[in-house]
């Protein structure tokens, strides 16, 4: 596979992983701003810092943290915030657009129709409407998709690459969205009731509320839930799963007997970080969960950047991970 192709196959699942991340994080924000007496800025000022985009987010003159409805029209409709998720839907199209030869029909039928109708008059009207029918339309048209994808197409290289950049994304966003709230819930000193809602949400936002009440039928509590969400070993959106499939699907590209292959490093790196990440099982300790989770955070995006210049044909260097995306 030439690198270019591999770079949109890398890219194309790493947007549609986070265009369903924002919309989730969105429409469990919303109800959460409903449900608890909270200052809107501890609601809302979270999800723009999840993102990465609170320079950003100043520098467009949005300003106020404390307006969902300000922070909401930037996260879903904002074309110039990488982030929002008609951004992320319209990079993806861009993407497999890209690579007609290699996505099934299928895939890029059910990218593109949810690609026109974010477009439309009509997702506007349903957004302002009915705000939770909206988000939950584009979590399940992006659930969806991923099916169709692993039902439609060959678990080739293309898959493979898909598949490693969805995961790496994944892993990278249940770190950044459990180390904001994490923080933003220690700084907010609510009583416990509050706090026990807001550990809930976050379950919520990372699609883990039913399996974590499967495997935790006692009480909520922030080590419990920090620990389901790090190193849980069969949850499919906890940091140490997303990591072991990432792993899995580079050796699939890169297979650990064939040194005389490209992407040693990038395959070093990402296989310490998933080991690291899994014997933190053991011991875990939520005292350091702020230093754990931003270490996953950076490592994510520089295994990415080092998949970049060894795989895909960046340019070496710190901006190997943007590219031309």
């Amino acid at each position: 596979m030439i690198s270019r192709v591999a770079d949109h196959c890398f890219w194309l699942g790493r947007y549609l992983e986070r265009a369903e991340s924002t919309s989730r994080v969105l429409g469990v924000t919303r109800n959460l701003a409903l449900d608890v007496g909270l200052n809107p800025r501890h609601v809302w000022l979270p999800v723009i810092i999840v993102s990465g985009e609170q320079e950003r987010y100043a520098e467009a003159g949005q300003g106020r943290t404390d307006d969902g409805e300000r922070v909401q029209d930037y996260m879903t409709w904002d074309d110039e915030n990488p982030s929002s998720i008609v951004s992320s839907l319209s990079a993806a199209r861009d993407n497999a657009r890209s690579i007609r030869e290699v996505v099934s029909l299928e895939t890029w039928e059910a990218l593109n129709a949810l690609y026109l109708w974010m477009g439309s008059p009509r997702a506007r009207t349903d957004w302002r409407e009915d705000r939770h029918a909206f988000y939950r339309r584009i979590r399940t048209s992006m659930q969806s998709l991923q099916g169709i994808v692993r039902g439609t197409m060959l678990f080739d290289d293309a898959m493979h690459f898909m598949l490693l950049g969805t995961m790496l994304e994944r892993a990278g966003q249940t770190a950044r969205i459990l180390d904001v709230h994490h923080h933003a819930f220690q700084a907010l000193g609510s009583h416990e009731v509050i706090e026990t809602a807001l550990w809930l949400a976050l379950l919520r936002a990372c699609s883990g509320f039913e399996p974590f009440m499967k495997v935790h039928r006692g009480r909520v509590s922030p080590a419990a839930v920090a620990r389901f969400l790090v190193v849980d070993p069969i949850f499919p959106r906890s940091v140490r799963f997303a990591l072991r499939a990432a792993v899995s699907r580079f050796e699939r590209l890169r297979p650990p007997d064939q040194t005389d292959l490209p992407g040693a490093r990038s395959a070093a790196r990402l296989t310490a970080l998933a080991s690291w990440v899994a014997a933190l099982d053991k011991d875990f300790d939520v005292a350091g969960l702020h230093e754990l989770l931003t270490h996953v955070v950076d490592e994510t995006a520089a295994i990415a950047g080092v998949i970049g210049s060894e795989l895909l044909g960046y340019a070496p260097g710190p901006a190997a991970e943007m590219s031309a995306q």
